[in-house]
């Protein structure tokens, strides 16, 4: 049976903040049947941030175009390719000390037909959004979350928690692959909507900010997006991190 062409609508952001660079990056690579998503948040507190975002970044959205399409196990491609990024990565820091190498955080989804996969390491987010309310997020790789799953503190206690940027694993730094979280199949409808974003967006907003910076339906995405971000930086205060983000809106079957 043929498969139809995506029907979406799409936007990504990446600002500064209130940093003297930008470490982030990401990327939309959108063909017939298929939509890849990342966003990818180099590491400040190690060298070459910047590089390892961009390194990472580009090894997942060449996978994307050489792969054969549609993919026959997205969720395969996804963790093969995650560990790929993760050897790029290494690559650049081989000379280097191990606390001293690059490294990352990345949140990557792919969308086929009226489904998506994601996976993520660290802490970049995936968030799944129907009718302005968040059907799903990701769970970061962070001491924070851990403590949250474990009832030792509440969401809005790791809001201001002293460690709530001590992120547990990432791409590079460790030869071995790092703890990647998959998703599963998650069958889309029409009007959902798919936020990947650096913890630049979402540390400094709450979900409800997240989840009903969408409501003007006849507002652009980017738009949209870009006042997300804003709100982010302003909230951040004068040393806001970077920012950045991508959304995807599924239209329904084409």
């Amino acid at each position: 049976m043929p498969v139809r062409s995506l029907r979406l609508e799409y936007a990504e952001t990446s600002l500064v903040g209130g940093r003297h660079d930008n470490q982030d990056r990401c990327a939309l690579a959108v063909s017939p049947h298929a939509a890849l998503l990342v966003v990818v948040d180099g590491m400040g507190g190690h060298a070459e941030g910047a590089l390892a975002a961009a390194t990472a970044c580009d090894a997942l959205v060449a996978a994307f175009w050489k792969t054969p399409q549609p993919f026959f196990d997205p969720l395969g491609f996804l963790h093969l390719t995650l560990g790929h990024a993760h050897q790029a990565v290494n690559r650049l820091g081989e000379a280097m000390p191990l606390e001293q190498r690059p490294r990352a955080t990345v949140a990557v989804a792919l969308v086929q037909g009226d489904s998506v996969y994601w996976a993520h390491v660290g802490d970049s987010r995936v968030y799944l959004l129907r009718r302005n309310r968040i059907v799903e997020r990701t769970r970061d790789h962070s001491h924070v979350e851990y403590l949250i799953r474990e009832g030792v503190i509440t969401e809005d206690q790791a809001l201001s928690h002293p460690m709530r940027n001590y992120v547990e694993c990432c791409l590079g730094g460790e030869y071995l692959l790092p703890e990647m979280s998959h998703s599963g199949r998650r069958r889309l409808q029409a009007g959902d909507m798919l936020l990947l974003c650096s913890d630049g967006l979402w540390g400094p907003l709450d979900d409800t900010a997240i989840a009903g910076a969408w409501t003007g339906r006849d507002e652009p995405l980017g738009i949209a997006l870009d006042t997300l971000a804003q709100r982010a930086i302003v909230a951040g205060g004068p040393l806001a991190d970077n920012t950045t983000g991508v959304v995807l809106r599924w239209l329904g079957p084409g």
